[in-house]
């Protein structure tokens, strides 16, 4: 089957449609999904809605305990302790998740960080780049056996912020000059390509990927933003509110995401980057980053190739490929 064409179609959504309209008749029963951060903000509304479509969510959190009650009265809905800047703990939780199921039908990588001050992590990697992107990256790799077996579905989340940069090749944990919004558009455009590469190599095994804008939202993502930044960019008012032109709701933040791992529409494809429960048109060099659309350098089959290289060799995971 050929590939869809990174070009909007009639999908029959919107941006305004939600979660709960996007999970409507969709029957998840004896399905197992894998949601990061789905304990809290996006991650939480698509924990919510894929359990109550039927499906067993395993949820990898860097806060357990704080997961478990938020979580408490989710049906089928399991814990497991991750997190995705300590690559140690990704493969431990990625092992303890291969031995309790046989299967994994939908991964939704949904957790992120947003314009944090300069991390280190580990040997020295910028933080952004290594939560947003080689977390990731290294369960997916570890998962893939029970993603193969499951004809799975990864939808990575990835961001307008794109938009703002390119892989940084020749300094992508930026030893020089560090930039808080460099590094997130960096993170957001390592999502798409690492999708876009799961996909080519993926697809064998019945593995799809898509990566996601998911909209403008407000949720736990902007915690290292200070109120005054917020206010300055006109996103919400010094109460809190939310003023920001197009701004979606939670639950229609999480509804391109669900419908990536559901919808009949992509059936036999992927490797496209999605937006407003569409596939997204590509945008050019002076679009503005709030006029959505995907860069091509972000779909970039030979830069997926080599960022995938780079991940490989960063995190020593398992190579990919026909099981």
């Amino acid at each position: 089957m050929k590939p869809i064409r990174q070009q909007p179609f009639n999908s029959e959504l919107s941006a305004a449609s939600t979660a709960a309209e996007v999970m409507t008749e969709v029957d998840l029963t004896g399905a197992t999904a894998v949601v990061t951060g789905g304990y809290s903000g996006l991650g939480l509304e698509t924990t919510r809605r894929l359990a109550a479509a039927g499906a067993r969510v395993i949820v990898p959190a860097r806060r357990p305990d704080l997961a478990r009650t938020i979580l408490d009265g989710v049906p089928r809905c399991e814990v497991v302790d991750m997190d995705l800047s300590n690559m140690d703990s990704v493969r431990a939780a990625a092992t303890h998740i291969c031995a309790c199921v046989d299967k994994i039908d939908i991964l939704m990588a949904v957790a992120g960080v947003m314009a944090t001050p300069e991390r280190r992590i580990g040997p020295g990697w910028e933080a952004q780049f290594t939560v947003n992107h080689l977390g990731h990256f290294l369960l997916v790799s570890e998962l893939y056996p029970r993603l193969a077996d499951g004809g799975a579905r990864v939808v990575v989340n990835s961001s307008a912020g794109h938009a703002l940069s390119d892989i940084r090749w020749h300094d992508p944990h930026f030893r020089t000059g560090y930039d808080k919004w460099l590094a997130y558009g960096q993170a957001k455009t390592a999502n798409a390509l690492f999708a876009a590469h799961l996909d080519a190599i993926g697809s064998p095994d019945g593995v799809r990927g898509f990566s996601v804008h998911p909209g403008k939202i407000i949720t736990g993502l902007q915690r290292d933003m200070t109120l005054d930044e917020q206010v300055e960019r006109g996103w919400i008012d010094r109460h809190g509110n939310v003023i920001g032109a197009d701004f979606k709701t939670v639950a229609q933040g999480a509804a391109t995401g669900l419908w990536a791992a559901t919808t009949p529409h992509l059936d036999g494809h992927g490797g496209v980057y999605l937006e407003d429960c569409n596939v997204a048109a590509v945008s050019g060099a002076d679009d503005s980053l709030d006029d959505g659309g995907v860069r091509g350098y972000a779909t970039d089959a030979g830069s997926a190739a080599r960022l995938w290289d780079v991940s490989t060799a960063a995190t020593a995971a398992t190579p990919i490929g026909r099981h």
